[in-house]
């Protein structure tokens, strides 16, 4: 199988530390490959060399089949990127901005690929509003307009949706879907959103530490993150009883009229254990599913 980006054994030190232990993956074409760590865990490095911006102190990078290194050509006109902040001239408006970029990229048709990417990113409105004037979000958006202008093969974004209010994130992850989908553009996101990157993603790597530690599917992920339900009762401790008679494992009742209740994943299961405390007397008057964090995960599968 042919990979469109292929790390192998990729490290960086910088003195002592290491930032990046040997880290190895592959991205499909039209995959979109969700790059999820905390801060710090080396995902910037991992997408800066991926882009040959540093050096790494070993291993390989090939994208779109060239090897990157910094004084190598690279294949940049196929490759649309977006890396920590998205970079402006903050006394330029949106269209200026972009209209430089345009020329950079040698695109010929002045208004068309400006117009359409501002409009396809929800800029219309500050069009002609300097960037320095735009907020978090927003420049965000032009950052990701600039990364998507050239119609690339390749996407790689480093948290694109930092900034972004919840409205804003949907639109971008539609967006993305969008681009794998129906242009077959492969897409590589860093993000430390496990709940998002969840929601768009073919495959997940989670890096900690420099470390590659899990490399899955996010179907396989899904299974793999706890899941709890909460429910709140009058008569706790009578609902605490009949739960565990019927096995179900109680992870904490020590607040309030509250009751966590471990593995509750599908909706038959919760179904069946609201039933249960209906038919006791011991109705609950509070449901809610949670599911553990990124960081939770992380410390979990480390120790």
């Amino acid at each position: 199988m042919s990979f469109v980006i292929e790390i192998e054994n990729l490290t960086k030190i910088y003195g002592k530390f290491k930032a990046l232990d040997a880290v190895s993956l592959n991205v499909k074409k039209g995959e979109i490959y969700g790059f999820l760590g905390l801060n710090g865990a080396g995902k910037t490095t991992t997408i800066k060399s991926m882009l040959g911006l540093i050096w790494p102190t070993s291993g390989i990078v090939t994208v779109n089949g060239k090897i990157i290194t910094p004084k190598k050509q690279g294949p940049w006109e196929k490759v649309g990127c977006l890396v920590e902040t998205a970079n402006s001239y903050p006394e330029l408006t949106v269209r200026e901005n972009l209209e430089i970029f345009r020329r950079l990229r040698g695109l010929k048709r002045k208004a068309e690929p400006v117009m359409k990417i501002i409009n396809k990113l929800k800029l219309t409105r500050y069009t002609e509003k300097k960037a320095g004037e735009l907020s978090l979000g927003n420049l965000q958006r032009l950052g990701l307009a600039k990364a998507m202008m050239h119609k690339p093969e390749i996407l790689i974004l480093d948290e694109p949706a930092n900034g972004l209010d919840p409205v804003g994130i949907v639109e971008i992850r539609e967006i993305l879907m969008e681009l794998a989908r129906n242009d077959n553009v492969t897409i590589f996101v860093s993000s430390h959103h496990l709940e998002e990157i969840s929601k768009t993603a073919d495959r997940i790597g989670i890096i900690h530490d420099g470390r590659l530690l899990k490399d899955v599917s996010s179907y396989e992920l899904e299974k793999k993150i706890k899941k709890y339900l909460i429910l709140k009762v009058n008569k706790k401790n009578n609902a605490v009883k009949i739960l565990k008679k019927s096995g179900y494992e109680i992870i904490s009742n020590k607040d309030d009229n509250s009751i966590i209740i471990n593995g509750a994943k599908s909706t038959k299961i919760r179904e069946e254990i609201v039933k249960l405390l209906v038919n006791m007397q011991t109705p609950p008057y509070e449901i809610k599913m949670v599911q553990e964090d990124l960081e939770s995960y992380f410390l979990r599968i480390i120790k």
